[in-house]
């Protein structure tokens, strides 16, 4: 098996070959947050976005983008994902909406990319359908919260 690199033997970048690795259950959950005005957390909470539900539109948004990441992120490889969840809360006290997508496949590789596509294009989403009416949202604290499965064993963010 070649080493696991995205830069080939002649210094330009590549697709890491996976093909000799084995399949394993592997895991990863991503985080995202978008801030807003009180005025907007609480018109998302009451569903009185001129937009609509956005809760619903951003979880959808989500899950699609998740099955598309290797057609947004260069050299990364197309899984068939098992699963893809898109979780979406409002947290009023902090005027935030918060979002954590888990995504998980049987594969050669791992899916920490789709987790983190989910979340950002959830949250990319959010502020689409609010810009209207608050244009100073900020999406922000876009992480890996945790991985499992694969060569590299488990990753939990402290």
């Amino acid at each position: 098996m070649s080493r696991l690199t995205h830069v080939g033997p002649d210094g330009s970048a590549r697709m890491v070959d996976v093909s000799g690795k084995p399949g394993t259950v592997r895991e990863a959950v991503a985080r995202a947050e978008v801030e807003m005005l009180p005025d907007t957390i609480r018109m998302i909470v009451e569903g009185n976005t001129p937009k609509g539900d956005v809760f619903s539109v951003a979880r959808i948004a989500g899950i699609m983008a998740a099955k598309r990441t290797h057609d947004l992120i260069p050299l990364c490889h197309s899984l068939n994902l098992d699963k893809v969840a898109v979780e979406i809360s409002a947290d009023t006290g902090q005027n935030r909406i918060v979002i954590e997508a888990s995504a998980r496949t049987r594969g050669s590789t791992g899916v920490e990319m789709e987790a983190l596509t989910a979340a950002s294009v959830a949250a990319l989403t959010i502020y689409d359908m609010c810009k209207a009416v608050d244009r100073g949202m900020r999406i922000a604290g876009v992480r890996l919260l945790r991985k499992t499965g694969g060569r590299s064993g488990e990753f939990r963010a402290s």
